[in-house]
């Protein structure tokens, strides 16, 4: 006997809703980024999209541990020499409540056109509000 192993298209993909709030930034991201890439599934095959949707709500009352409100910094460079641009957490949070969340699970997932493949199925809102209501998504809890 042969081992199963999906083709394209031949998984069925259903919708996760992740709630972060009071709970950790990284453990939230963690869980939705092997939500996104299917390792909770029998059927999982690395190089496959094998994974749910994921909505996570709450993104902006995601909880840091320690100093990591005030000390993390994000980094972007323009490509121009001298062109690095740093921000903070908090500062980032304020500006654009959702992109911590976002750049932590995109972080958790593979490198490569895979990786950003799975990307396109997060969704990540700053509130507990979502207009996702009609793929009825389930509570995912962890």
């Amino acid at each position: 006997m042969s081992t199963y192993v999906p083709k394209e298209g031949e998984v069925k993909k259903s919708w996760v809703i992740i709630d972060a709030e009071d709970k950790v930034l990284g453990r939230v991201a963690a869980e939705a980024a092997s939500v996104l890439r299917g390792k909770h599934k029998p059927e999982f095959t690395p190089y496959l999209d094998c994974g749910d949707n994921v909505i996570i709500v709450n993104a902006a009352k995601a909880k840091v541990s320690g100093n990591k409100f005030t000390d993390k910094e994000y980094y972007r460079h323009s490509g121009y020499p001298g062109g690095i641009k740093d921000t903070t957490y908090g500062k980032m949070l304020e500006k654009h409540p959702t992109r911590p969340m976002t750049m932590a699970v995109t972080g958790m997932l593979p490198h490569n056109r895979l990786g950003r493949a799975l990307a396109t199925n997060l969704r990540v809102y700053p509130g507990a509000e979502h207009p996702h209501a009609a793929q009825d998504p389930t509570e995912h809890s962890f």
